[in-house]
């Protein structure tokens, strides 16, 4: 059985879950929100969704007949302690955790890969 920091860990390996985490930075969304600038099926979002709930990292809820989703603040402190313990990397803020994905390459203004280059 996985901890919960291993969760945590598998559920950040994944690139759209990483954006999704990215988007609710800015406010809470709506699942059709959050879906809307993927090219997968809402299914398929719900299942990442789900991922990312188990995980600690957003929770969801019923508001009237929308989903919501809002991130969690505090759902990345054991893996920033974890990371600390290296000696090398700060503790984990949200604004540092955008950065940190837009200098990946992974941010809203990554450039999309040419599927004919690689």
């Amino acid at each position: 059985m996985a901890g919960p920091l291993d969760t945590v860990f598998a559920a950040l390996a994944d690139p759209t879950r990483r954006e999704i985490l990215r988007m609710l930075l800015e406010d809470d969304m709506a699942v059709t929100d959050v879906a809307e600038p993927f090219e997968m099926s809402l299914a398929a979002i719900s299942k990442h969704l789900g991922i990312l709930t188990r995980a600690g990292l957003i929770t969801q809820e019923k508001r009237g007949r929308v989903k919501w989703c809002k991130l969690e603040p505090d759902a990345l402190r054991e893996a920033s302690v974890w990371m600390q313990g290296f000696g090398q990397f700060e503790p984990v803020n949200l604004d540092a955790f955008e950065r940190f994905l837009e200098a990946a390459g992974l941010g809203p203004e990554a450039p999309e890969a040419d599927p004919a280059t690689g």
